[in-house]
C-alpha cells in the first residue's frame, strides 16, 4: 500500500529537538522511528506528538517506560483518521520491517470461513481459519460459532455428507443418522456414484456463490408451477421450504462471501475538508487508500455518480499472495464486525455491479457534506 509518510530527520538531543517534537500534532498517526543500528520502532496512536515527545523527552523529565532520546535518527508518521486506514498502514509497515512477527504487532487473528475440502473424492464443507488452498472458501463470519450454526444451516437444504473421514465406499458401512433421515447421500455406503454426488456438491456451492438464488429461484418456480396446476398443497409446502430457505441466506453474517472474489469499498473521513478517503478491496486485496474531493476539479460541476464510476473503473486490482489475501480479508473482518468500527462498507460482486446511489449517500454522510 503506497502511502507517503511525512518524513523528519531528527537533530540531535538539544533545543532544536525539543522545538521539533513540540511541533507535532496530537492527532491520530501511524509512526516510525529509526536509528543507525538495529530494528525500526513501529506503532500506531491517537495523540502523535504527545506519544513521540514521550518516548524522546530529555532527561530528568517524567520517565516513560521505553526512552530513545539519542538513539532516535529519524521519524515518519502516515496521518490518518480511521482505525481501519490505522491497521493497513501499520500492517504493511510491520510486514516491510518485521517480517518474522508482523502478524503477532499487528494481533491479527484469522476470521471463521466455511471451505470446501476436495481432497477426497468426496468432498465435504469444514469451519477453518484458512480460507486458502484448494477449495471453495466462503466467509469470513463473525466467530466460529456463527460458521459452524451457517454452515450446520445450509447443509440441511442439500445432501452433502457431515461426517470427518476419509471415505472408503463400501455396501456394509454402517452409515450415520443423516443417511438415515435423508439429509445425505451416502456416498460412505456406495449408495450413489462420484459423479451424482459431485452434482449434490455442485448445487451447494452455486448456492453460497448466488447468494442463494439458485436454490430459491427453482423451489419458487416449483412452487408457482404447482399453484398454476391449482395443486394448493405442494404450492404451500414449496412455499414454506422457499422461505426456510431465504431464511438460511440472511442468518449468516454480513461480510460472509466467496473469500477469493471479494470486493467492496469502505468510506472513512478525510484529514482533507470536504473529502472522503476510500479504501477499496478486490478480489479479497485492500488498494492503495485515494482522496476522494468532493469538490468540482477545475469548476467543472461532475456529478458524484460519473466521478465515482470513473475512478473506480481507472483502479487496477492488485497481485497478493493466497496468505496475503486471507491477512487482509481479516483486517476487514476485525474493523467490520468490531465496536469500534468508523466509516461505512459498501461489497459489491464486481465493478460492473456497484450499487452507486448507496455509495453517493455514504460519501455524503461520511463527509458530512
Amino acid at each position: 500500500m503506497a502511502v507517503e509518510p511525512i518524513a523528519l530527520p531528527l537533530p540531535a538531543p538539544g533545543p532544536d529537538l525539543d522545538a521539533l517534537l513540540a511541533a507535532l500534532p496530537d492527532s491520530p498517526a501511524v509512526f516510525l522511528l529509526t536509528a543507525a543500528g538495529g530494528q525500526p520502532y513501529l506503532s500506531k496512536t491517537a495523540v502523535l506528538g504527545r506519544r513521540v515527545r514521550r518516548l524522546l523527552m530529555a532527561e530528568g523529565k517524567r520517565r516513560a517506560a521505553l526512552n530513545l532520546r539519542g538513539l532516535v535518527e529519524h521519524l515518519s508518521y502516515w496521518p490518518t483518521t480511521s482505525r481501519l486506514e490505522s491497521s493497513l498502514i501499520f500492517y504493511e509497515l510491520a510486514r516491510e520491517h518485521h517480517p518474522r512477527n508482523y502478524l503477532k504487532l499487528c494481533n491479527l487473528r484469522m476470521p471463521s470461513y466455511m471451505r470446501l475440502l476436495e481432497r477426497n473424492d468426496f468432498p465435504r464443507m469444514q469451519v477453518t481459519t484458512r480460507p486458502t488452498g484448494r477449495g471453495v472458501a466462503f466467509g469470513p463470519f463473525r466467530s466460529r460459532a456463527s460458521a459452524e450454526e451457517f454452515e450446520k444451516a445450509a447443509l440441511d437444504l442439500f445432501q452433502v455428507r457431515r461426517c470427518q473421514e476419509d471415505l472408503q465406499p463400501s455396501p456394509e458401512h454402517p452409515g450415520c443418522i443423516y443417511g438415515e433421515m435423508a439429509q445425505c447421500l451416502r456416498p460412505c455406503q456406495a449408495a450413489v456414484t462420484r459423479d451424482e454426488y459431485a452434482s449434490e456438491v455442485e448445487r451447494l456451492v452455486e448456492f453460497l456463490s448466488t447468494e442463494g438464488r439458485s436454490l430459491a429461484d427453482t423451489v419458487e418456480r416449483m412452487r408457482d408451477n404447482f399453484s398454476a396446476d391449482m395443486q394448493f398443497e405442494e404450492a404451500a409446502r414449496q412455499h414454506r421450504r422457499l422461505e426456510k430457505i431465504q431464511s438460511v441466506w440472511r442468518s449468516r453474517d454480513e461480510l460472509a462471501t466467496g473469500a477469493a472474489s471479494m470486493n467492496g469499498v469502505a468510506v472513512l473521513k478525510s484529514t482533507e475538508a470536504n473529502a472522503v478517503t476510500l479504501l477499496f478491496l478486490f478480489d479479497g486485496a485492500w488498494l492503495s487508500p485515494v482522496d476522494f474531493s468532493l469538490q468540482p476539479a477545475d469548476g467543472k460541476p461532475v456529478s458524484l455518480d460519473r466521478r465515482l464510476r470513473e475512478l473506480l473503473h481507472a483502479l487496477e486490482p492488485r497481485l497478493v499472495t493466497q496468505a496475503e489475501r486471507a491477512e487482509h480479508l481479516a483486517l476487514l473482518a476485525r474493523w467490520f464486525y468490531s465496536s469500534w468500527r468508523d466509516g461505512e462498507w459498501l461489497s459489491f460482486p464486481g465493478r460492473d455491479d456497484v450499487a452507486y446511489r448507496k455509495l453517493v449517500n455514504m460519501v455524503h454522510r461520511v463527509s458530512g457534506v
